[in-house]
């Protein structure tokens, strides 16, 4: 009964409706008026829209196991460790940052604005350096091996990776005077539109909704995050607000005419969790053990994924430059027509 119990608490929490049944337990409603109690309230969104794209899969013949497979095994290692040390990060870093504020700010909603944007520079470092740092990589590349895009793929993440990202995030936010109380539901709003923008064509087909494609991070420029296309190789670091992406010019839509090949660049055995979860630590002690010299070992480490001693880089810089240059060497079937490197270029302005 035992084991039951613990069962039915774990799926208590991971939909997310503790606090809609304590409510409905004590009878008090009143939470509702409170930030926390519509945090609560909200928190099940995700996790209900995961099983209505599982439930529509299944119903479109379009359900593959080792779809979900290893995301739902990666959040059961991480579901202790991962998320203590993500509060104990955020609680850190406020601690030790909060006090050297440039100035500060309060709950309102004009400092929501200021604060968002503030965070959204935070996720972007976070999020460039995760792809642009070879260690760094190792800890977020546990989220791009999934070959599909489907809601689960969103608990997919190294343990370390939520603490990392929380202590650059965190920091950025207390530098600039984000208040705590601020922070937090800055940080709900993100991890629920974090969360959504993983949702697969089984619940978003179409995942540009309309007009909010030109002014938000949506499903489809997600869609084009985790693909391993050059053209969309490190693109769309920003989580909500696409304003950094567009400063520092990785910005980029989804083109009509190229599908989205989901992965990482090396090959991938999705169905065992020791090359899903550590398969980049591996080949980068393998790289660093080979390397001549120590400079080049460290250079390893912290130089992008795909960085070689020997000057044949395979970066995602130098991949995607490849293919728009080749791309510009395309020749129209007929005037009017635009090439693909045309409409990548529109696409990305």
């Amino acid at each position: 009964m035992e084991i039951m119990h613990n069962l039915y608490d774990e799926l208590i929490g991971f939909m997310g409706l503790r606090s809609l049944l304590d409510m409905y337990q004590t009878g008090n409603y009143k939470a509702l008026l409170t930030l926390n109690g519509i945090l609560g309230a909200v928190s099940p969104v995700l996790p209900f829209l995961l099983v209505i794209e599982i439930i529509r899969a299944i119903v479109y013949k379009r359900f593959k196991i080792e779809d979900y497979r290893m995301p739902f095994f990666i959040f059961i290692i991480n579901r202790v460790i991962g998320r203590f040390l993500s509060i104990a990060a955020v609680a850190f870093c406020i601690g030790v940052f909060e006090k050297y504020a440039l100035f500060k700010t309060t709950f309102t909603w004009y400092w929501l604005i200021y604060g968002y944007i503030i965070w959204e520079f935070g996720h972007f470092l976070y999020h460039f350096w995760g792809h642009r740092v070879r260690l760094f990589w190792c800890l977020h590349a546990t989220h791009h091996t999934p070959q599909s895009m489907n809601l689960s793929v969103s608990y997919a993440h190294f343990f370390l990776e939520g603490a990392y990202a929380d202590c650059i995030r965190t920091t950025v936010c207390m530098l600039a005077g984000v208040n705590p109380p601020l922070l937090f539901f800055i940080m709900f709003i993100d991890g629920t539109w974090g969360g959504f923008i993983h949702a697969g064509e089984n619940v978003v087909k179409d995942g540009r909704l309309g007009f909010l494609n030109r002014w938000i991070l949506t499903p489809s420029h997600h869609r084009v995050h985790h693909a391993k296309n050059p053209l969309y190789m490190d693109t769309n670091f920003c989580n909500l607000l696409n304003i950094w992406d567009r400063v520092f010019g990785t910005f980029q839509h989804e083109v009509p005419n190229l599908p989205i090949e989901y992965g990482v660049s090396r090959d991938v055995n999705n169905r065992n969790f020791l090359d899903v979860y550590f398969g980049e630590f591996y080949y980068l002690a393998l790289d660093v053990w080979k390397a001549p010299g120590l400079w080049n070992k460290v250079r390893y480490i912290f130089m992008p994924p795909g960085w070689s001693h020997t000057g044949a880089h395979k970066t995602a810089v130098v991949v995607r430059r490849a293919y728009l240059e080749s791309l510009k060497q395309e020749q129209p079937i007929a005037a009017p027509q635009t090439t693909l490197y045309e409409t990548a270029q529109q696409q990305t302005n």
